[in-house]
């Protein structure tokens, strides 16, 4: 098939080049030309320079991939397509919308004839070698009909359709809530490992754990490379950890539909915590016992 990729970073160029591996047409477009000349150059995508002449090197029924940030982005790209689409057209929004806005977009794009698919990815930067989970919304008769993307992206059995216009954007907030819980959660084990009484090789214990353990996992081998590269005590990484949203989506949805989820929203909370210098709840909970019990507090 042919299809257009709109947005070049971490993960919409490595999925250009592997859907240009698997033998599909790709019209890329970046915001800087740069990586559009690479992608042509290295891996022979055409490239383009405006929306315009992305929508010129397609043929109807034309299928459009964004992967774009979140929020505005998105629904500026949405926008600026819908004057240049026609009829029976394909949008797809691989990016990690919100599934609200999604559900709100389908129905501005259907009503231009334009058909509308959330695409919730997962994969990361070894997506390339991997390949990509894809979870899938919209209608399934387009989903039949861009089955040869889906299945050049996927790994074997790694793609599905989850539904209506925003499930797939849904189901991947829902994943990427859990991923924020198990990632906690090993980053909390290894540190009880880091400060026990033992000299344990933290490397070698992520290894072993892969090894037929009830805890064996890719970030557990994640964690298990990170180690191999930076030491026992990952000294060249700060442990200051960042949010892309869906988290907060995650837990907002929970709390909508009285949905108890108390792991996943602490592990969004030790993010938050990561990213003080110092706490100022800890100054005042140091402040209180000086107060009422007279205990010692230490001064800057």
């Amino acid at each position: 098939m042919e299809l257009a990729m709109i947005g070049l970073g971490r993960m919409g160029n490595n999925m250009a080049i592997r859907l240009l591996q698997g033998g599909h047409r790709v019209v890329a477009w970046n915001r800087s030309y740069d990586k559009t000349d690479l992608l042509a150059r290295e891996h022979g995508a055409h490239a383009t320079k405006s929306l315009a002449e992305v929508i010129a090197q397609l043929k109807p029924p034309r299928v459009v991939w964004l992967m774009l940030p979140s929020g505005e982005t998105t629904e500026k790209a949405i926008d600026d397509f819908l004057a240049l689409l026609a009829k029976d057209d394909i949008l797809i929004d691989g990016g990690n919308s919100n599934f609200h806005d999604t559900m709100r977009r389908a129905d501005k794009v259907s009503a231009r004839g334009v058909h509308y698919m959330d695409a919730g990815t997962s994969g990361g930067v070894w997506g390339l070698q991997v390949g990509y989970c894809l979870m899938i919304g919209g209608e399934k008769k387009i989903f039949d009909s861009c089955a040869p993307i889906f299945n050049t992206l996927a790994p074997p059995n790694g793609y599905a359709y989850v539904g209506k216009s925003g499930a797939g954007h849904f189901v991947k907030m829902a994943h990427n809530g859990i991923e924020y819980g198990m990632m906690q959660a090993i980053g909390e084990g290894f540190e009880i490992l880091q400060k026990s009484p033992f000299d344990l090789d933290l490397r070698a214990i992520a290894a072993l754990w892969n090894q037929g353990s009830v805890v064996r996992s890719w970030l557990m081998e994640l964690t298990e490379r990170a180690f191999a590269q930076d030491g026992n005590d990952l000294k060249n990484i700060r442990g200051y950890v960042q949010d892309s949203g869906e988290g907060r989506w995650t837990i907002q949805q929970a709390i909508d539909t009285d949905v108890p989820a108390p792991i996943i929203t602490l592990s969004l909370l030790m993010r938050f915590a990561s990213r003080q210098n110092e706490s100022f709840s800890a100054k005042v909970l140091a402040a209180q016992r000086n107060q009422f019990g007279g205990h010692a507090v230490k001064r800057e």
